[in-house]
């Protein structure tokens, strides 16, 4: 359980630094301090919300039928399943660091958000972002093969989506207590998010990848004197049962 959260943490932690939601807060936190604070808090809201029932709804839907189907995953079985999570967040960071320079000179996005609920915005930015949450899908598909019941499967995941909003909670903590200086920290922090966005956010997926194939990796030596050969062994057999 304990190696099982240290995943969620890290993945959540590093998929947390996503201009997609970030930048829409810092827009938000751009108005008069209070109805800011307020906009901020709401969008947090329906950012949070709808990442934890998509999860929800992948691990208790697909997720489930899916593990029905192949035989139910030991301990080492669930260290392979480490093992390729950490891969996709490798992958993914490394397709990041390719693109860098071109998504740096992206300019963030704009967002009015005159007669919209701020809870709306977020909810229906994170919908659209939802099917391309590559990060997200390798944490659930851990959690799903994990073997755990309902009740702990639905707590990570829950643990997951607290980090994965770390970063709006900040913004919120910034325009509660840092009074008059909140617009100028909050512009400082807007313009390092622009420039170093995608090296900062592959850095992180990489640094979590690594770890998350490390915790694969030396519970599949734990077990076995040929980790490698039971690795590839053991991808077979969930592949073909």
């Amino acid at each position: 359980m304990l190696r099982l959260i240290g995943l969620v943490v890290s993945i959540g932690l590093a998929d947390s630094l996503n201009p997609t939601t970030i930048a829409p807060a810092l827009y938000l936190a751009s108005g008069e301090r209070h109805r800011a604070r307020d906009q901020v808090r709401e969008f947090t809201i329906g950012v949070f919300g709808v990442y934890l029932l998509g999860g929800v709804a992948i691990a208790l839907g697909p997720g489930q039928l899916i593990l029905s189907l192949v035989p139910k995953p030991d301990a080492e079985d669930r260290h392979v399943l480490e093992i390729i999570a950490g891969a996709v967040l490798v992958l993914v960071a490394a397709l990041l660091w390719y693109h860098r320079e071109r998504l740096s000179n992206r300019e963030l996005p704009e967002f009015g958000t005159e007669g919209k609920s701020s809870a709306i915005l977020g909810a229906t930015i994170t919908a659209f972002e939802l099917p391309t949450a590559f990060p997200y899908f390798a944490v659930i598909a851990a959690i799903v093969g994990s073997g755990l019941g309902i009740t702990r499967q639905l707590v990570l995941l829950l643990l997951f989506n607290v980090c994965f909003v770390a970063p709006l909670i900040g913004i919120v903590a910034t325009l509660t207590f840092a009074g008059d200086h909140a617009e100028h920290m909050l512009t400082i922090g807007r313009n390092f998010l622009q420039r170093h966005w995608p090296k900062l956010l592959a850095g992180l997926l990489l640094a979590a990848g690594v770890f998350v194939i490390f915790l694969g990796v030396t519970g599949l030596m734990g077990r076995s004197h040929g980790p490698v050969a039971r690795f590839f062994r053991r991808v077979r057999r969930l592949l073909h049962p």
